[in-house]
């Protein structure tokens, strides 16, 4: 028979019957599926390989018989070229379901391990937060184009630092689902990659450091681990993230493993008696010495906070340009040697290459002593008195 509109409408399933495709004369492989139901779909049937394939190719109610019939004369062409529309289709439904967002807790789970915590956190953030707007996208429909308004927007709403971090994470995710065989090629390729700001290289005057100071309170949080920062020449999550079990109140010493580490080595703080003081008034609440169970949190609104406490205009300075004044203090004005200002940084410095698999000397003595001029220096530039730096004594 021919299928047409009146067919279309009027032809019913045989007593019994469950389910039954009637066929086209005029286009072979071409007919309507009748079932139990009540659906009745235009499909297409062929052969390959010796296997029968089905396509569906919609209902009588959204396809009329004109449309349905031009959809078979293309499929069956496509067989007749070699193609297999039922795979093509089944293809596009998968492709359709590997999302950005659906693939990247899989992504995040394979690679945790391969980053420091500090690390993954970022990545974590930049892929779930800043990258939000790919995550119902298909893969495969994510182009350089996307890329693009994607980075732009976050330079504008995040600033250039932010976009050109979060191009790298990009880039990493998508190199990944290549070889994971999820994609043939990243759109991250020739992508344009945003201009990073200039290395800083301002040291902060005495005058800031005093201003700075003196607007922290005592025994608050951050005000603590911002006095920390400077004391030990640290790095804002070298101390924003200080667990307990890193810290040896006795030996007046914190312990930072590798793993929380940029160098990926470990590092040991001696502490000078101001940064000894700060830690034995902490109260024990929990794993960390700062926050709720997690390393503090706060950075960004304690920051605007301690702006308006030392007045505007907004101080032209970040927590780390105070491990240069303390590296160019330690090096200018207070004779330490360079080997050890780099060891009190936790650079590798002049252990880097061969030199570092040689020489392992973590130059404990030698740094208690430079962190304790150091402190020294810092309350004498806070307080305005001069005293001589002290060396902690250690429990016995």
């Amino acid at each position: 028979m021919k299928l047409t509109t009146t067919a279309a409408k009027t032809l019913a399933l045989p007593p019994s019957a469950k389910d039954k495709t009637f066929w086209d004369d005029e286009i072979g492989g071409f007919g309507l599926r009748l079932r139990e139901g009540g659906s009745r779909n235009w499909v297409v049937q062929y052969d390959l390989g010796g296997k029968s394939r089905r396509v569906t190719l919609g209902s009588t109610a959204l396809l009329d018989i004109g449309t349905a019939r031009a959809k078979a004369k293309g499929l069956l062409a496509q067989v007749r070229l070699g193609g297999d529309p039922a795979t093509d289709k089944h293809t596009r439904r998968a492709q359709a379901a590997e999302t950005f967002g659906a693939l990247l807790p899989r992504y995040l789970i394979a690679n945790q391990s391969t980053w420091r915590p500090q690390s993954f956190k970022q990545v974590e953030r930049r892929l779930q937060k800043l990258a939000r707007p790919l995550h119902p996208l298909p893969l495969t429909s994510i182009n350089r184009r996307t890329i693009s308004g994607l980075i732009a927007d976050i330079a504008e709403s995040n600033g250039p630092t932010a976009a050109t971090n979060a191009h790298g994470t990009l880039s990493g995710y998508f190199s990944w689902l290549m070889r994971e065989g999820l994609l043939d090629q990243s759109p991250m390729l020739h992508s344009n990659k945003p201009k990073p700001r200039p290395g800083r290289a301002r040291v902060p005057t005495e005058d800031e450091l005093r201003a700075m100071w003196s607007a922290l309170t005592d025994g608050d949080d951050y005000s603590d681990i911002v006095k920390l920062i400077v004391l030990c020449a640290a790095r804002r999550s070298e101390i924003g993230n200080l667990r307990w079990d890193e810290v040896d109140l006795d030996g007046a010493l914190i312990e930072i493993p590798a793993s929380r580490m940029k160098a990926n080595r470990p590092h040991v703080i001696p502490l000078s008696g101001p940064a000894l003081a700060i830690l034995r008034r902490r109260p024990r609440t929990g794993d960390y010495v700062f926050g709720r169970g997690r390393g503090f949190q706060g950075w960004s609104a304690r920051r605007k906070a301690l702006d308006a406490a030392i007045g505007s205009p907004r101080p032209d300075w970040v927590l780390h340009d105070f491990r240069r004044l303390a590296s160019t203090t330690m090096h200018d004005k207070l004779g330490i040697q360079p080997h050890v200002v780099e060891r009190v940084l936790a650079h590798v410095g002049h252990q880097a290459g061969t030199a570092g698999v040689y020489n392992k000397a973590e130059y404990i003595t030698e740094k208690r002593r430079a962190l304790a001029r150091w402190a020294d220096y810092v309350l004498a530039v806070v307080t305005g008195e001069q005293s001589t730096a002290q060396v902690v004594q250690l429990m016995k």
